[in-house]
C-alpha cells in the first residue's frame, strides 16, 4: 500500500475510534488500563514471580528480563528513527489528547510493546493464562488510541515489537 494512503487510513481509523469511543466512562477506564502497563508494574510482577520460586515462574522472569532488554533499546531506536508525530500534533486543531504523553513521538507504542512482551511470554510459558493476557494486551493498545496518544498503526507496531522481542529472547536462551 502506498505510504500516504496508509497514513490517511491510519488517521481515519484513529478519528473513528477516538471520537466514537474515547469519551466519558470508556475514556476513564482507558486511563486505568493504560496505567496498568506502566513500567513499574512489570518490575513488581517479576519480583512476585521470582518470590514464587517455581520453575515456570523463574523461567518467565528470565525471558521477561531478556525480552525487555531487547525491546526497550529497539523501541527507543524506532521512535527516533520514524519520528512520527502523535495524533494531537499530526491532527492539530482536530483533536486533543486526554493525557500528556511521556515523549514526542508515537511509533511504536511503548505501552503496547511492553504489554505484548508479557502477553507473548505468557503464551509460551503459561498458555492457560494466554486468553486473559491477550485481552489485557489488546485493551492496553486500544486505551492508547482512545486516550489520543497513538494511531492504530502505532499499536500494531508495538504488538509486533513486543512479540518479536520475546521470540529473540527465547531463541537466545535456548
Amino acid at each position: 500500500m502506498h505510504r500516504q494512503r496508509w497514513i490517511e487510513l491510519d488517521q481515519r481509523y484513529f478519528a473513528r475510534l477516538f471520537l466514537g469511543l474515547g469519551q466519558g466512562r470508556l475514556r476513564r477506564l482507558s486511563y486505568w488500563v493504560s496505567k496498568s502497563a506502566d513500567g513499574p508494574g512489570y518490575a513488581l510482577l517479576a519480583l512476585w514471580l521470582y518470590w514464587q520460586g517455581d520453575a515456570v515462574a523463574l523461567q518467565l522472569v528470565s525471558v521477561l528480563a531478556l525480552a525487555f532488554a531487547i525491546e526497550l533499546p529497539a523501541y527507543l531506536l524506532l521512535k527516533n528513527l520514524f519520528r512520527r508525530q502523535r495524533p494531537a500534533v499530526a491532527l492539530a486543531g482536530q483533536i486533543r489528547a486526554h493525557i500528556e504523553p511521556s515523549d514526542r513521538f508515537s511509533l511504536p507504542s511503548g505501552h503496547t510493546a511492553g504489554a505484548f512482551v508479557l502477553v507473548s511470554c505468557i503464551a509460551v510459558l503459561a498458555p492457560v493464562w494466554f486468553p486473559l493476557a491477550l485481552l489485557w494486551g489488546c485493551m492496553v493498545g486500544m486505551s492508547r488510541v482512545l486516550l489520543g496518544v497513538h494511531f492504530p498503526g502505532d499499536i500494531l507496531a508495538g504488538m509486533l515489537l513486543g512479540s518479536c522481542s520475546v521470540l529473540l529472547a527465547m531463541l537466545s536462551l535456548s
